[in-house]
């Protein structure tokens, strides 16, 4: 089972976070969110504490390992939030296990890619495999904060955390991403479903996240007004602000 941690009491939501983090990420919005709902936080496979994956792990193998762990702790269906690499997981969760999931929060996360950038990002995971986490570093915090929040005490726990990373695992994330397509299945998606997204993400662009909205029947989209990529670490009040709003 992957390494997971429970907090608060309520009806359960599940926290999938960014590649290359792990359950601590979500600290800061945890307090806010455990008030109302039991959080289920689980570390991916290949960070934190869960196991590293095997090389050619896919987006449905992660929803799987995400499914057999939910069936395991919580009761019934859950509310999936997941960021970045955590929301890809949670839209293949939502499509290949709809039974799991009474709502889907989507957040700074595409449905697809075009086909001339599948092999960039798919080299984010190898150049980490050839120069180890340092030779990845610089150029993911950049595409994450804004530079003013760079010196912050979160950024600079972010750092450790991605110093300390396999590479391996960083990799096997970096290929699935690079094979990211959930488009042609999202329309099938029942579950109420809130896509959020920071209006200064550099990784990726607002309507990117706004065009999973467009594929889900009623979705609902929310911009935060210059939140970054990591808009929970940066935003955390606006962010688990909006979460709420849509749970209630």
């Amino acid at each position: 089972m992957l390494h997971h941690r429970l907090d608060g009491s309520g009806p359960p939501l599940v926290l999938l976070h960014p590649i290359g983090l792990d359950l601590t990420c979500w600290d800061g919005v945890v307090p806010s969110l455990a008030a109302r709902f039991t959080v289920l936080r689980l570390d991916l496979p290949g960070h934190g504490g869960s196991p590293l994956p095997g090389p050619d792990h896919t987006l449905a193998d992660y929803a799987q390992d995400v499914a057999e762990c939910l069936r395991d702790v919580v009761p019934g269906p859950a509310a999936v939030l997941g960021l970045s690499f955590g929301g890809m997981i949670a839209q293949t969760l939502a499509i290949h296990h709809p039974g799991l999931v009474a709502a889907l929060i989507p957040c700074g996360c595409p449905s697809e890619f075009p086909a001339a950038a599948r092999a960039a990002i798919a080299e984010r995971g190898a150049a980490a495999e050839r120069g180890g986490m340092a030779a990845v570093l610089d150029a993911t915090m950049e595409r994450w904060f804004t530079p003013g929040f760079m010196n912050a005490p979160e950024a600079a726990r972010v750092r450790q955390v991605l110093l300390a990373d396999d590479p391996r695992g960083w990799a096997i994330g970096w290929r699935a991403i690079s094979r990211l397509d959930t488009s042609g299945g999202l329309g099938a998606v029942t579950a109420p479903t809130c896509c959020i997204a920071g209006s200064a993400d550099a990784a990726v662009p607002p309507d990117a996240t706004r065009r999973i909205a467009g594929h889900i029947p009623q979705a609902r989209f929310v911009e935060l007004p210059g939140a970054p990529h990591m808009m929970h670490l940066e935003q955390p009040r606006a962010f688990s602000d909006a979460v709420l709003d849509f749970l209630k």
